[in-house]
């Protein structure tokens, strides 16, 4: 994107997206089929050039179909769209190039706090919660009928797609925000974070929203479509506050009163008032036929990613997104979802994160069709046991176990990479997986993440379950 001065607020607000011009070009379209599902009106499509002849003023009246879904799409009507862009305040004049500094590296002592690279700030911010709200071990949260008694086929868990819009959660708040270059608050915890920690990956992509959870005999989750940007800046926004206020108090427990962006959400559990899009955490499993199970591990790498960097997961891990926005209802999966993460993060290939408007193939194309034909002969087993909440960011997590035959799993992963784009596995000996024992995760307990340490604690308590043996 160009950083010149927008010509009109459409061009302003393409700005702020982070995205590219054929990303967006991809998101119109998706608005418009979702717009034809819900009043008729045709489908159109938008070149990513036209897109940009829009934005920079150079169309004076868009065709009223395609003005109808930018008016979805950037909610704000057409007329505005096309207008002047929006001014912001100027930077105030009792600010000096001092104060900007001091208020950047203040905002980068908070985020970088003592204890941000283990679970200690995590496993405080669980203690604001009372006892029944947090699941076994105490390490993370989960609200009532979240997290099940014991795990089930992953096919149980029912998958619904609503094309509701409801009102955007709670914003952000300037107390989290340090001061721009030019003296004004940032209008994103993501750009602060683009612009001032410059990570390597940092990428706003579609992912799906979590809207409802229903668990009264039959686990069924209610999705429709948010960004990663949008669910980052709360879950961001939220452990910031958290931090700044317990290096404020010398290390102990905030109170509620100087939480009050976390205060002000109320009910964590409640979808309605704060934004999830819940990720999927796998726990791979490599069942030994007499013995011997095994699993892998995956070190993040905080110079690579923007959040959770230096503690170690479970894997695969990632956000539960769509391939591409033009198929985000028909690829609302766990199972697909799961298997485009086995290829990214074990076999090293490129990602299908919805950057791209072309489907995936999972019948015919590989491993995807290998993967499938594992899980149907049995040899590929897969577990949800519900959802959990990070206690400092609130990020909802779905919890999974994929539990794979030894020599299916040699097979499927002959060419396994030690090192991707977020990390590195972990092992020794010249192994890249570890002993599935109670000991093992005792030794590891230290460098996990919170919800990879209750996966495991929960895996290794029902490890008669899930290593029962094969289907087929």
């Amino acid at each position: 994107m160009s950083r010149e001065q927008p010509r009109t607020l459409l061009e302003q607000l393409v700005a702020a997206e982070l995205r590219t011009w054929p990303e967006l070009a991809e998101q119109f379209l998706a608005h418009a089929r979702a717009l034809y599902r819900e009043s008729g009106i045709r489908v159109v499509s938008l070149s990513s050039e036209h897109l940009q002849r829009i934005a920079a003023g150079k169309v004076a009246r868009p065709h009223p179909s395609t003005a109808r879904v930018l008016q979805r799409q950037f909610g704000r009507p057409i007329h505005e769209l096309l207008g002047p862009p929006e001014q912001a305040d100027g930077p105030d004049p009792g600010l000096s190039a001092a104060d900007v500094v001091r208020s950047q590296r203040e905002w980068l002592r908070v985020r970088q706090a003592p204890g941000v690279r283990g679970r200690e700030l995590t496993e405080l911010a669980a203690w604001l919660y009372p006892r029944s709200a947090r699941a076994p071990g105490g390490h993370v949260l989960t609200g009532p009928g979240w997290l099940l008694d014991q795990p089930v086929d992953l096919d149980r868990i029912r998958m619904e797609w609503s094309e509701a819009a409801p009102p955007r959660p709670l914003g952000l708040h300037d107390h989290v925000l340090p001061l721009t270059d030019t003296g004004r608050r940032y209008s994103g915890y993501s750009r602060a974070v683009r612009d001032l920690v410059r990570p390597r990956l940092l990428e706003n992509r579609p992912s799906y929203r979590l809207l409802d959870l229903h668990n009264d005999g039959e686990y069924t989750l209610t999705f429709t479509t948010s960004t990663f940007f949008d669910v980052f800046d709360v879950k961001q926004s939220l452990a910031h506050e958290f931090k700044a206020a317990w290096l404020a108090g010398g290390g102990a427990v905030p109170g509620w009163d100087v939480l009050p962006l976390r205060a002000a959400l109320g009910d964590p559990f409640d979808p309605g008032r704060l934004l999830m899009s819940p990720g999927i955490s796998t726990l791979t499993i490599r069942r030994g036929r007499a013995g011997g199970h095994r699993f892998v591990l995956h070190e993040r790498d905080g110079g690579k990613v923007a959040d959770g960097g230096g503690l170690c997961h479970v894997m695969p891990a990632g956000e539960f997104q769509p391939s591409s926005m033009n198929h985000a209802r028909e690829d609302l999966s766990l199972w697909r979802n799961i298997m485009r993460e086995f290829s990214e993060e074990l076999l090293g290939n490129p990602e299908h994160d919805g950057s791209s408007g072309r489907s995936v193939d999972y019948a015919g194309q590989e491993p995807f069709r290998s993967f499938q034909r594992a899980r149907d002969d049995g040899r590929f087993r897969v577990w949800h046991y519900g959802l959990v909440l990070e206690p400092l960011e609130l990020g909802a997590v779905q919890l999974t176990v994929a539990v794979i035959e030894d020599e299916t799993f040699d097979r499927l992963f002959a060419d396994l990479v030690e090192v991707n784009d977020e990390g590195r596995l972990v092992g020794r000996g010249g192994r890249f997986d570890i002993p599935f024992t109670g000991e093992a995760i005792d030794r590891l307990d230290p460098r996990l993440s919170a919800s990879a340490l209750t996966l495991l604690r929960l895996a290794w308590r029902d490890r008669d379950l899930l290593l029962a043996g094969s289907h087929g």
